[in-house]
């Protein structure tokens, strides 16, 4: 009776032992061997739809629960940490959650605490549970105005409202982005109230120059599009100034130059290191421009330097004050 008694006890240990070993707390530090699954693992599953805000960011728990920075950067580009903390700052870096399942992606949302950032990631793991894409949700700095808010719904889609309040009139900006087969995240909406600051005017460095010959004088599309054409140094030549920018800004080009009369309504742009061969061609109030060849260093890759400009009038000069007015 005792024998068995001894043997349901041994029994008893080596399970308990077993369940033990087979929980055993997870490790991060940086002396600590540490495989993919250990890492993901390490966060604590979330429910969806989840969300964190900037309070939450601004806490974190204690040191216990640190990831290595050696062992972030074996799973994790260090480039997603420099690109904002800087090569030198190695920030302390704390677990704040997992979504996802191993027949899908994983997303690890990860808190880094600088001495003057701080930033919230949701970082990315695809089926294989190798690093696919990272993105920051929350970003606080000396410079943070307002309130930020960072979710994921039920479909994994990560929406980002930032909030701040001027003059008892709230502004808010919202971003809502998906992870694609491609690798990375994409941004499917923006939502803002926020004004658009005025776009800088455009400085014209040949507006003050002589305008005589026929053809001198200013064609323009609008305010940002425009060809001021001046004097040279004989009736042959035309100074010239091209600024345009298309695609709601996102493609721009801009060129100062000498262009020579190759007829008697035509004249080219061609100078010497330059590959670039623009033609102007002069038809009543307009002139339609046509880029020859390749002018690529002085304007983004998806445009070029083409169009029809409206000469516009000549501003008449202000007329002189009268002394003692």
């Amino acid at each position: 009776m005792a024998r068995c008694t001894v043997r349901q006890l041994l029994l008893v240990a080596i399970l308990a032992a077993s369940i033990s070993c087979k929980h055993k707390k997870i490790s991060l530090a940086d002396n600590e061997p540490v495989e993919v699954g250990d890492f993901i693992e390490f966060f604590q599953p979330l429910k969806l739809p989840c969300q964190f805000s900037d309070t939450a960011v601004n806490k974190h728990k204690a040191d216990s629960l640190d990831i290595g920075f050696k062992t972030f950067t074996q799973f994790i580009p260090d480039s997603i940490i420099s690109k904002f903390f800087g090569k030198a700052v190695r920030p302390k870096l704390y677990p704040a959650g997992r979504v996802g399942d191993k027949k899908s992606e994983t997303y690890l949302f990860v808190k880094a605490i600088g001495t003057s950032r701080k930033i919230l990631y949701v970082i990315c793991f695809d089926k294989s549970q190798k690093f696919s894409a990272a993105r920051q949700l929350i970003v606080l700095d000396g410079e943070s105005r307002g309130s930020w808010l960072a979710t994921m719904d039920t479909k994994y889609t990560i929406t980002i409202l930032r909030q701040r309040k001027t003059e008892g009139q709230v502004f808010y900006r919202k971003e809502a982005y998906v992870y694609n087969d491609a690798g990375v995240f994409t941004l499917i909406l923006t939502e803002s109230n926020e004004e658009k600051p005025k776009p800088a005017s455009v400085y014209n460095p040949i507006d003050t120059l002589s305008r005589k010959h026929k053809f001198s004088g200013d064609y323009a599309q609008d305010r940002r599009n425009f060809i001021s054409v001046r004097d040279a140094k004989d009736p042959s030549r035309m100074l010239f100034f091209v600024h345009f920018e298309k695609e709601q800004g996102t493609c721009n080009g801009e060129l100062k130059g000498e262009a020579k009369f190759v007829s008697a309504t035509s004249a080219r742009y061609k100078s010497n290191g330059d590959p670039c061969t623009i033609e102007f061609q002069f038809s009543g109030n307009e002139i339609r421009m046509k880029e020859l060849e390749a002018c690529g260093s002085h304007r983004d890759i998806k445009c070029f330097f083409e169009g029809a400009f409206e000469k516009r009038k000549e501003p008449k000069p202000k007329p002189a004050k009268k002394k003692g007015k």
